[in-house]
């Protein structure tokens, strides 16, 4: 039996690929499960953060290299702060702007100013950096195999790596920061009652800004993952990757951070699994297929939790 009809080297390739991809849309996904905790909207301008997190890698990565900097550890770890305080600065806009002024109005006027900022971004990118697909030549090359011997060798790419360890730590960190600091604290408070949290002293505006916020720097990360993982950008990734990053914030149940993290795995898992032994043109099918499952038998996603009314 070849790799590709069930060898257990092809099906290990697979699962790398699909942990290195479930992961971007986990971080991603993130942003928009807390802010749905918090305020309980949807923010449809967040993937176009993460493409605009993308961009800002690219435009440091090009600075850097016009300044001379080309260690590739210290280039990368430089960037990396560069677009997370960037995008920070777009995630708090699009709350300040399109969100805040809205915040006690029907629950449609914000969706509807958060798809315009949405657009507003793609287009602004658009006309400043151009309708092309802008490249980065490689800079994290090699890898490790893992099965040498086998007729399929089994090999995870230093940048699969990297995006892996990177996800983990930065899970690790949000989980420490939700547990354990005053931010989490009031986050906490103002997902269960936002009037209530602001009578005990919250800043409830402080909060949800800040909320904003770390779910852009976390699309930064991600968009500059994803920079160095493709090589390529342009102003649409956005679309196509904030539908798949809210849909696995749903699958693993809107408002639970634990939950967008495991929907980004398997989200990245099914494309890789069904792009590797089926056909590659219906993987999103796939996707969203089971995602129509899942809502159909457990409504509030795989690790949500039944909405209580309160009185």
């Amino acid at each position: 039996m070849g790799a590709r009809q069930g060898g257990m080297e092809y099906f290990l390739q697979q699962l790398i690929n699909g942990v290195t991809l479930g992961a971007t849309y986990g971080l991603i996904a993130i942003g928009y499960t807390m802010v749905y905790g918090i305020i309980g909207m949807i923010n449809f301008a967040h993937g176009d953060i993460y493409m605009v997190g993308a961009f800002i890698s690219l435009v440091g990565f090009l600075l850097l290299g016009f300044f001379g900097i080309t260690y590739v550890p210290l280039a990368c770890l430089l960037v990396l702060v560069f677009a997370m305080v960037f995008t920070a600065v777009y995630g708090w806009a699009v709350e300040r702007l399109a969100y805040r002024p809205l915040r006690g109005s029907q629950r449609l006027a914000p969706l509807i100013s958060a798809i315009g900022v949405s657009i507003v971004l793609q287009n602004f990118v658009q006309l400043s950096q151009g309708a092309r697909v802008k490249p980065l030549q490689p800079m994290i090359n090699g890898g490790i195999t893992l099965v040498p011997d086998a007729d399929f060798p089994v090999t995870i790419s230093y940048i699969k790596i990297m995006i892996i360890v990177t996800t983990v730590v930065l899970m690790a960190g949000f989980t420490l920061i939700i547990k354990y600091t005053s931010l989490g604290r009031a986050q906490r408070a103002a997902e269960q009652d936002m009037t209530m949290a602001s009578l005990l002293g919250v800043n409830v505006d402080r909060t949800i800004s800040a909320t904003f916020v770390i779910g852009a720097m976390l699309a930064a990360v991600a968009g500059l993952m994803v920079t160095l993982y493709y090589g390529v950008v342009d102003f649409y990734i956005g679309f196509i990757v904030g539908i798949k990053a809210f849909t696995a914030a749903v699958l693993g149940g809107i408002g639970s951070v634990p939950g967008a993290m495991l929907g980004g795995m398997l989200i990245g898992l099914i494309e890789a699994f069904w792009s590797g032994y089926f056909s590659i043109e219906y993987k999103d099918v796939a996707a969203f297929s089971i995602l129509v499952f899942v809502l159909i038998f457990r409504p509030t996603g795989l690790l949500g939790k039944p909405e209580i009314e309160k009185v």
